[in-house]
C-alpha cells in the first residue's frame, strides 16, 4: 500500500506504481479520524509545497506518523511518498509481542500502551477474592446443612456457582476486573471441596 498526495487530498494505492487504482482513506476501515487528519495533512502539504522553510520538514515529519498510524491500523506495509523530496520509504506494521497460546487465552490480547503485566498486585487482588468467596460458600453450606439438609447445601451451591460463572467467564479479559474473576474462579473450585465436606 502506497501513501500519496493527488490535487491537495491524500489517497492509497495498492501495488502497481503509478498505474495502481487510488482509493480514497474515507473508503478503508482506518476509522474517520485517521482518514480526516490524512486529508489535512495532504492540504497542508499541498499549500507548503516546495517553499524551503522550516514547515517543510514538519509536514514530512506528520506524514511519516500519519503513514505509521496506517500501518498499524491495516497491519500491513505502507510505502510513504515525502510530498517534498518525492522520495519512498517503507514502514513496517509494529510487531506483536511474542504471547503463548495459554497467556493469550487467559489474559486477552497484549495492553496496547505496552506496559508490564502487574503480576504482584493482580495475584494479590485474586487471592484476598478467592478467600471471600470460600468464606462466603462455605458459610451458606454449613448454615443451610445444618439448618436444613445436605442436600438444599449442595442445590444452593450449584445454583451460586451457575449464577456467577457467565460474569467471570466474560470479566476475564477486562484488564483489571480479570484478576477479581481468577480469584472467584479458584475459591469456587476450593469451595466446591470444602462444600462435599459438609454435605457429606
Amino acid at each position: 500500500m502506497e501513501l500519496r498526495i493527488r490535487e491537495g487530498r491524500a489517497v492509497l494505492a495498492g501495488p502497481g506504481g503509478e498505474s495502481a487504482r487510488e482509493v480514497d482513506p474515507h473508503s478503508l476501515a482506518i476509522g474517520s479520524d485517521l482518514a480526516q487528519a490524512l486529508h489535512e495533512w495532504a492540504r497542508v502539504a499541498s499549500v507548503v509545497g516546495d517553499s524551503g522553510t522550516e514547515a517543510v520538514s514538519v509536514v514530512s515529519q506528520r506524514g511519516r506518523q500519519l503513514a505509521q498510524r496506517v500501518a498499524a491500523t491495516m497491519g500491513t506495509s505502507v510505502r510513504f511518498v515525502d510530498p517534498v523530496s518525492g522520495e519512498g520509504v517503507i514502514i513496517d506494521p509494529p510487531a506483536p509481542a511474542p504471547r503463548s497460546e495459554l497467556a493469550r487465552r487467559l489474559f486477552g490480547t497484549p495492553d496496547p500502551a505496552g506496559e508490564p503485566t502487574p503480576w504482584l498486585t493482580g495475584l494479590t487482588i485474586s487471592a484476598f477474592v478467592a478467600a471471600v468467596v470460600v468464606v462466603a460458600m462455605l458459610a451458606l453450606a454449613n448454615t443451610l446443612a445444618r439448618e436444613t439438609s445436605g442436600w438444599l447445601a449442595l442445590l444452593a451451591s450449584a445454583v451460586v456457582t451457575a449464577g456467577i460463572t457467565p460474569s467471570l467467564w466474560l470479566a476475564r479479559r477486562v484488564p483489571i476486573v480479570r484478576w477479581a474473576s481468577f480469584g472467584a474462579a479458584a475459591g469456587i473450585v476450593i469451595a466446591w471441596i470444602g462444600v462435599l465436606i459438609v454435605v457429606f
